[in-house]
């Protein structure tokens, strides 16, 4: 190269420049180290083999998608066999798990540590996987999905009650057995005045012992509790779990226990559904879940009964 191809050479460090300048600052033409190149090249060697072995290219004409690689690596396989193998291993003790809640009910669950286990982490699982969302991680519930570790339940608090909820949903019309109910819109649909909502609102909240008023008209309020609420929630406002109308005496509120929150309620008519879980889970993961709802704390209290469930509210 002639002399005058030559770059300038710094003064400083008296390495070449690239002949590039910015505000006065120039580029020094310094080698990339060597440890550096070697891995570079290393790493084109390696990407060239994973290619010829690992499916690599997506979209690529006549190979369904992508290249398969002559190892013919699939982790949708690898999870499909994983996924065998685990109920291959998890089958025995569904099956005993079955047999023990039909022929025992779900306390002897109990009474088998093993068992036990087994019915809390196959259920936790699913209902981490399916009911998290709405109920929460715990099942605690949020306002208007209902708290599954209190003592009140909506449609009965027995293994065979909370397994028939998960099995059919709630106000799923696509399941023949579902459960159903319904509170009418009291304001939306004029069936009552403002006068008469804010009354039975304030009426209903004594139920609970909650503050009301002292200008609140309870005479006007029992009354149109009496005409209006008690076929359902019964005159003592304990409620009705075959028909799904809820406890108001004992200061759980679905949707909310302001004052504002109940005269919404009995305003609207509000409407929760659930999805039926029938014919999304195999028959033992359903058997697991509702033993594990069961078992969260809030189902039918152990000493009421020895043998299995009869279906009534705990």
């Amino acid at each position: 190269m002639a002399d005058h191809d030559k770059m300038p050479v710094d003064e400083l460090t008296g390495i070449e420049t690239t002949g590039h300048e910015w505000d006065g600052i120039t580029e020094l033409d310094n080698p990339l180290p060597r440890w550096w190149l070697w891995i570079f090249y290393a790493s084109i060697v390696w990407s060239i083999i994973y290619m010829i072995f690992m499916p690599a290219w997506p979209a690529l004409p006549g190979f369904d998608g992508h290249t398969r690689g002559l190892r013919n690596h699939s982790e949708r396989a690898n999870v499909a066999v994983a996924m065998s193998e685990l109920e291959a291993r998890r089958g025995p003790m569904f099956a005993e798990l079955q047999r023990v809640v039909d022929e025992q009910g779900v306390r002897a669950v109990l009474d088998d540590g093993d068992l036990l286990n087994f019915t809390l982490a196959a259920g936790r699982s699913a209902f981490g996987d399916n009911c998290a969302t709405c109920h929460g991680a715990g099942g605690g519930g949020f306002i208007g999905y209902p708290n599954l570790r209190d003592d009140d339940w909506i449609w009965g608090g027995s293994y065979d009650a909370i397994r028939q909820t998960i099995a059919g949903g709630i106000r799923w019309d696509a399941h023949p057995e579902t459960r159903f109910s319904q509170m009418p819109a009291f304001g939306r649909d004029e069936l009552l005045t403002r006068d008469e909502i804010s009354a039975v609102t304030d009426y209903v909240m004594t139920l609970s012992s909650l503050t009301v008023s002292a200008d609140a008209d309870l005479v006007l309020g029992a009354s149109v509790f009496e005409t209006q609420c008690a076929t359902c929630h019964m005159a003592d406002g304990r409620g009705d779990i075959t028909q799904g109308a809820p406890n108001l005496t004992n200061n759980i509120w679905l949707y909310g226990g302001s004052r504002e929150q109940i005269q919404a309620s009995i305003y609207r008519g509000p409407y929760g559904a659930m999805p039926s879980w029938e014919n999304r889970l195999p028959e033992p993961v359903i058997t697991a879940l509702a033993a594990y709802v069961y078992l969260l704390g809030g189902g039918e209290t152990l000493a009421q009964a020895s043998g299995p469930e009869t279906g009534e509210a705990g």
